[in-house]
């Protein structure tokens, strides 16, 4: 690892270290993290003290897979789909190819992996394919048509492996109603992204019936808290706050945009949750936010690249501007 900034996103510890305190609080945009979570409710009754009952399992997991629009037979949670994408490989076999640039765990998921190009996927029928819709850091989207092409022509032993971490914001991607027992497609949503409670770990894995069940039994009994229980199934319920909260991350990505653009950078990709920018030596410019106690993400493999979270307020936004207008 070369810099805790470039591996993944969150690495604000790290750059305290290396930065220092400042003297204003720290700004993180280095992830895709809503930065407005779902409020959970201060009155919310958790028992810490028995195992997590499996009746309310079942019952979150039906509640999510209304709110994904899949049968529940075709779901099952997952602690943090990171777990999820690191033991699929158990199910499928050891090798795949993911499609580049991406989130820095499809290279890393199976113990024999190649990339390909996302411009143009090469050999796109054979073993296992991996990519991101939204992409991550690029933002960009899959058509559904392109994405059950590629699902549909899978050859006997292939798999489409689709992660939908950010899809929550625009749902009408996703290929979760797609999920059927004849179909070669596996999806990983997440749920911290979207309502902004990373620190829950909890995420779900969407297939034909045979490849869920495969996967409870690795996870094994209780494989989620009794509090990622309770608030997934409380907030997968709550409906007037998902389209409240994706409209407002709309015109909050469209907000930073103009700021961007008005400093001289072009924002590319659709993901409201993020915004990527080109720039000479993103290195730089990333130093120059972090002595200023912003972090982004910059990346080691694209030295020109620099992702952008959305801030939570519009003071940060206007530091933000402020620090990007310096020279």
């Amino acid at each position: 690892m070369k810099n805790r900034w470039t591996w993944h996103g969150g690495g604000l510890a790290a750059a305290r270290a290396r930065f220092g305190e400042g003297r204003q609080p720290w700004i993180d945009l280095s992830t895709g993290i809503n930065p407005h979570a779902w409020p959970v409710p201060d009155d919310m009754e958790i028992d810490w003290r028995r195992l997590p009952c499996e009746a309310n399992l079942l019952e979150m997991e039906r509640t999510a897979a209304l709110y994904f629009g899949v049968d529940p037979r075709h779901l099952c949670a997952l602690p943090g789909t990171e777990t999820g994408l690191r033991i699929v490989s158990s199910l499928l076999g050891p090798e795949a190819q993911y499609l580049a640039p991406t989130y820095r765990t499809h290279e890393e998921m199976f113990p024999v992996s190649s990339t390909i190009s996302s411009a143009s996927p090469s050999n796109p029928e054979s073993g296992v394919l991996i990519l991101a819709n939204p992409n991550n850091p690029d933002g960009r989207h899959w058509t559904r048509d392109a994405l059950l092409a590629l699902a549909d022509n899978r050859a006997e032993e292939g798999w489409l492996i689709v992660d939908e971490a950010f899809a929550d914001s625009d749902p009408t991607h996703s290929l979760a109603p797609d999920i059927a027992d004849h179909r070669r497609l596996l999806i990983f949503r997440s749920f911290g992204k979207f309502f902004g409670l990373a620190g829950l770990r909890l995420g779900f894995l969407l297939g034909p019936e045979a490849i869920v069940d495969q996967m409870r039994r690795k996870l094994g009994a209780w494989p989620i808290s009794a509090a990622a229980i309770a608030i997934g199934a409380a907030a997968y319920a709550d409906h007037e706050w998902i389209a409240a909260t994706r409209n407002r991350l709309r015109r909050e990505r469209l907000r930073l945009d103009e700021i961007l653009i008005g400093c001289g950078y072009r924002p590319m990709g659709a993901c409201p949750l993020f915004t990527l920018i080109a720039t000479d030596d993103a290195m730089a410019l990333f130093e120059r936010l972090a002595q200023r106690a912003i972090l982004t993400r910059p990346f080691d493999h694209n030295p020109r690249w620099l992702r952008i979270g959305l801030p939570e307020s519009d003071e940060a936004l206007s530091r933000l501007q402020r620090a990007l207008l310096l020279d």
